[in-house]
């Protein structure tokens, strides 16, 4: 059936902004006009939505699904129903999960799983190097047949610098772009939160912000000596911003995300050892979040990422030390990032920007609300205000530093391919 959404502030960065009717057959946005002023058919399911924000589909390009291997923790179905619950009509899995994804038929697998679950988009990213072992380089061309969209040894960095400047070749003949974890091992062994005065005191191994920031350069420099583009994840530190920065300044071609949970807490968060606040980069001191706060309203951050990380209660109800690094994040980085908004960080179209419009350009995806487009679309109530329950999150697991806390502004409606994947109210 053809829905109508009728009277939602349509914002489409540098495009649109403005409310609108929205009409969606076929799976494709058939109409985009003025409010009130499409005439309503009793064959169209009419959505009124004076008052919410209709925004293009929001886009996660770096999330742990978990399956196969560890569906203990997620499968694709939760993860995906967790994303429709957080706005998001598409994500990107990572490829540490047993086996591997650096074969084929791992990809066609996770993609088989998604489309059992019918309800987001999954884009693959496969791995870089055969078992994440930074030894041999994965056949790329035969990955990107088979549906991966980018290559990552995420959750381990690619220690090789002769590896990552072929990886960085390799992956531009075939249009994958590689997503670069970024961490010298040997900085951070030993290491369990952000080094500093506060990791002393609790008695903890700590990570200097160099541990990310000198790969980060390194990357950087790959990047411009093969001409090939490389995407930095989970960017935690200033210093890797202001490498960052300068590199976009010289025209290297370098795009970056960063969490919700690296502008939003500090290290101050894993007072009491409180493992749900563990992760991998650390969070790291207020300086360093205040540069991500600038490097995202100055666009030197492309995308905001929830780096979704599920475990489960074996993974992080255990010594500091020896927990699990990451948190689930799907159901919270649309509310946190519409708290950039409120604080005047961001304006709405550069948050769309960050979670949609962005992350589609990186990696050559379809984005938009324009006649013609594919209805992949994210309906938010800006005021609804609503208190985080990890218990009732569609994630299977419920690592979350935010239980508990008051946020604003939700997903009320998620649609993907002219459907409805997600209805807050349940119809």
């Amino acid at each position: 059936m053809p829905i109508l959404i009728r009277g939602a502030r349509v914002i489409d960065p540098g495009r649109l902004n403005r409310p609108s009717d929205v009409l969606i057959a076929k799976g494709r946005i058939e109409a985009v006009q003025p409010a009130h002023t499409v005439a309503i058919d009793p064959s169209v399911q009419v959505i009124e939505a004076d008052g919410f924000w209709l925004t293009p589909g929001l886009i996660d390009m770096h999330v742990h699904f978990r399956e196969p291997g560890h569906e203990y923790k997620e499968t694709i179905l939760t993860g995906s129903q967790a994303a429709a619950a957080g706005g998001f009509t598409a994500v990107c899995t990572m490829p540490n999960t047993d086996p591997v994804n650096d074969d084929p038929a791992i990809t066609s697998q996770i993609l088989g799983k998604a489309a059992e679950a019918g309800l987001i988009r999954v884009y693959p990213v496969a791995a870089i190097s055969k078992g994440l072992k930074g030894g041999q380089l994965c056949e790329f061309g035969e990955l990107k047949a088979a549906g991966a969209v980018g290559v990552s040894d995420d959750g381990r960095p690619v220690m090789n610098g002769q590896l990552m400047r072929r990886a960085l070749e390799y992956a531009a003949g075939f249009g994958l772009r590689v997503i670069s974890h970024c961490e010298d091992l040997h900085l951070a062994e030993g290491g369990a939160m952000n080094e500093g005065a506060q990791a002393t005191r609790m008695g903890l191994g700590g990570i200097p912000n160099a541990s990310e920031s000198v790969m980060v350069m390194r990357d950087i420099a790959l990047a411009a000596l093969t001409g090939a583009p490389v995407h930095i994840a989970h960017v935690s530190a200033r210093e890797s911003i202001e490498a960052i920065r300068r590199a976009k300044a010289d025209g290297v071609g370098v795009t970056a995300e960063t969490a919700p949970h690296y502008f939003t807490l500090t290290e101050a968060a894993v007072e009491g050892y409180n493992t749900h606040a563990k992760m991998n980069p650390p969070l790291r001191s207020e300086e360093d979040r205040q540069a991500i706060l600038a490097a995202l309203a100055d666009g030197t951050i492309d995308a905001i990422a929830t780096d979704h990380a599920p475990h489960s209660i074996l993974e992080k109800e255990v010594e500091f030390d020896r927990a699990a690094n990451g948190i689930i994040g799907l159901e919270t980085s649309l509310p946190l990032g519409l708290k950039l908004v409120e604080q005047g960080i961001l304006n709405i179209e550069k948050l769309i920007e960050r979670m949609a419009t962005a992350p589609a350009r990186i990696l050559g995806l379809e984005c938009g609300v324009r006649t013609g487009l594919t209805a992949d679309l994210t309906l938010i109530d800006p005021n609804a205000e609503f208190t985080v329950r990890a218990e009732t999150m569609k994630s299977k697991s419920r690592n979350t530093p935010f239980d508990g806390r008051s946020l604003k502004g939700k997903a009320v409606m998620t649609i993907v391919g002219g459907r409805i994947v997600y209805n807050e109210q349940g119809e």
